[in-house]
């Protein structure tokens, strides 16, 4: 009977090893199939191919639109002159004052210098005394030269001086005469006349005031008001978009709601190296006076570029940095192409760079694009 539980004993136990030998061994390749499963699943993603990323992109524009900018401007008179004395004299009349409107050579003072009109009163009378011997000598000479036709009346000694004592008296006469005319010049500067028509805006002397020479204060100051000169001045960036007899419009802060048209007259065509812009005129008719000069305008303009240009739309530029750039994609291939922005028109960028009119722009580029095949 003991003998019997005994054995009963053993065959329990080695039934319990055998149960817990299967279990490791099911556990063990259990484990060993999900690792050459899972080694299988990382050789199979390393041997798959990248995925190919899809951009989306965007035809280059080869375009020349027209766009409208405003700028500030201001009207000045045509002309404008300030007018001073030539020589040293007295004001001795006033015809003018601010304000008058003059004509062109009208007398706007008298001046009075009475040395000059003494001066000039000698030169005329010594001119006259030299014509007179002048014509003596020459007398003279053309009775010696008849008479010396016949042989031996004449000596040819007394002829010879009677030719240099004329000519020595025309000399005479001839600087007598540039003298007399540069006195009577002088005696023009005493009239002060308007050079053109216009208005005396400024008028700085009184009857009675010694002017000119030492005084260096501007008698008057004469503008032509009938026609102003509207000047620009336009920055850098439009230089190349000015062309001949472009049209512009403008306003005045004096005159609310009217809007004048007029065209281009002259152009600087060289940019200020000061303020780096490009100098316009447009002449303004004012024969009715509406308009003053020195007023402040806002003028705007129609421009276009002289040729054609490329244009992408604004997302399509990466800034950094580094600067402004495009993504080109050509044939399956990127490049990163560096840019200079030009002007902005509705939602568009005018680029500058080395770029072709059949590249295809990416849109909305990052940074963690790489250039080359793709």
């Amino acid at each position: 009977m003991k003998n019997n539980s005994i054995q009963i004993i053993k065959t329990n136990t080695m039934n319990t090893f055998y149960k817990s030998l299967l279990l490791w061994v099911v556990v063990a390749m259990s484990l060993t199939s999900c690792s050459k499963s899972e080694k299988n699943e990382n050789e199979k993603i390393a041997t798959e191919k990248p995925v190919k990323k899809d951009f989306e992109t965007e035809k280059l524009q080869f375009i020349q639109p027209e766009y409208e900018v405003s700028f500030p401007a201001e009207l000045k008179p045509y002309e404008q002159v300030e007018l001073y004395a030539k020589i040293q004299a007295f004001v001795k009349h006033l015809y003018v004052d601010r304000g008058t409107k003059v004509r062109k050579g009208q007398l706007l003072a008298l001046l009075e210098a009475p040395e000059i009109n003494q001066q000039a009163v000698t030169d005329k009378s010594m001119e006259r005394k030299l014509l007179s011997d002048y014509r003596v000598r020459k007398q003279e000479y053309d009775r010696l030269l008849d008479a010396s036709k016949s042989k031996g009346v004449v000596a040819p000694i007394e002829l010879d001086r009677a030719r240099s004592a004329m000519n020595s008296a025309s000399s005479a006469y001839e600087a007598s005469r540039s003298q007399s005319t540069s006195t009577s010049q002088f005696r023009d500067y005493l009239r002060i006349t308007s050079p053109f028509d216009g208005i005396i805006i400024e008028r700085n002397i009184s009857v009675g005031a010694l002017v000119g020479s030492g005084n260096s204060n501007a008698l008057f100051s004469v503008a032509q008001g009938n026609k102003l000169r509207l000047i620009l001045s336009l920055p850098e960036k439009h230089a190349a978009s000015v062309h001949e007899g472009m049209e512009a419009t403008f306003s005045v802060s004096s005159r609310p709601g009217k809007v004048y048209t007029t065209k281009l007259s002259r152009n600087s065509n060289l940019i200020n190296s000061h303020d780096r812009s490009l100098s316009l005129e447009f002449d303004v008719d004012n024969v009715d006076g509406e308009l003053n000069g020195g007023e402040f305008a806002q003028v705007q303009l129609k421009l276009k570029r002289n040729h054609p240009t490329y244009w992408i739309s604004n997302e399509s530029i990466l800034k950094n940095q580094m600067g402004s750039f495009v993504f080109t994609l050509n044939k399956n291939e990127i490049k990163k192409i560096p840019i200079k922005e030009g002007l902005r028109l509705d939602g568009l960028t005018e680029v500058f760079g080395d770029l072709k009119e059949e590249d295809q722009i990416i849109q909305k580029p990052t940074e963690d694009i790489q250039e080359g095949k793709i």
